[in-house]
C-alpha cells in the first residue's frame, strides 16, 4: 500500500468528533505524529466534504503517462502535477489546494492553481484552504483570474463549517457569491449567510 493509501485509510475511518480533534490538533499546531507537515489538512478537508455526502478524490499526482499517452517518452512516470484533491458536490467540480503553514498565503500557489485549472474544462473550480489565511494581495489577484475560479477558505471559515457540518452548504454559498458579486474570499460566519 502507498503512503497515500494508507493515509486514506486512515482518514476514512475518522467520524466527526475525531476530525474535530484533528482540526483542533492542526489550529494548535499540536505535533501529529502518525501525518507529515500537511498532510494532515488536505486529508481532513477531503473528509470532511465526504461526510457530509460530497464525491471526493484523494489526493493524486498526474503523470506524464496519464497525458500524453500515445507518445513514445522515456519518463513516462515523472509526475507533473501534485493534486491535493478534488471535490464534486451539488454541480461544482472544484480541484483543491490545502495550506497549512504559520504564514498567510501569498500569491504563488493561486497562481500554480490557475495553470492548473487552465488544463481542465472550463467548469472546473479551484478551492483553496489555508490554516492562516491569505495576504491582501491574494485577494485581488482572484478577482483577475476569470475565466478561472479560485475560492478561498482561510482557518476561521473551516473552523465555523467543519464544526457545523456545512462544508458543502459553506462551498456553495462562496460560490454563488463568486458568481453574483465577482469576489473569491466572501466569509462564511453566520447562518443568515447560509
Amino acid at each position: 500500500m502507498t503512503r497515500s493509501a494508507d493515509y486514506q485509510a486512515r482518514i476514512e475511518t475518522y467520524g466527526q468528533a475525531q476530525l474535530l480533534q484533528l482540526w483542533e490538533a492542526i489550529k494548535n499546531q499540536t505535533s501529529l505524529p502518525d501525518w507529515p507537515a500537511g498532510k494532515a489538512l488536505e486529508y481532513l478537508v477531503l473528509r470532511a466534504f465526504q461526510l457530509e455526502g460530497a464525491d471526493v478524490t484523494y489526493p493524486y499526482e498526474v503523470r506524464v503517462k496519464d497525458v500524453m499517452a500515445p507518445y513514445e517518452l522515456d519518463d513516462k512516470n515523472d509526475a507533473i502535477e501534485q493534486i491535493d484533491g478534488a471535490i464534486y458536490c451539488d454541480g461544482l467540480a472544484c480541484l483543491v489546494e490545502t495550506k497549512d503553514q504559520a504564514q498567510p498565503i501569498k500569491v504563488e500557489p493561486i497562481a500554480k492553481m490557475r495553470n492548473q485549472l487552465q488544463r481542465r474544462h472550463a467548469s472546473t473550480i479551484g478551492v483553496m484552504f489555508s490554516r492562516s489565511g491569505f495576504t491582501s494581495p491574494v485577494s485581488i489577484f482572484t478577482q483577475s483570474l476569470g475565466p478561472h475560479m479560485v475560492l478561498l477558505w482561510n482557518g476561521r471559515e473551516i473552523d465555523y463549517a467543519l464544526k457545523r457540518q456545512c462544508m458543502r452548504d459553506s462551498l456553495v454559498k462562496k460560490y454563488r457569491i463568486c458568481v453574483e458579486k465577482g469576489t473569491a474570499d466572501f466569509q462564511i460566519k453566520s447562518e443568515k449567510t447560509l
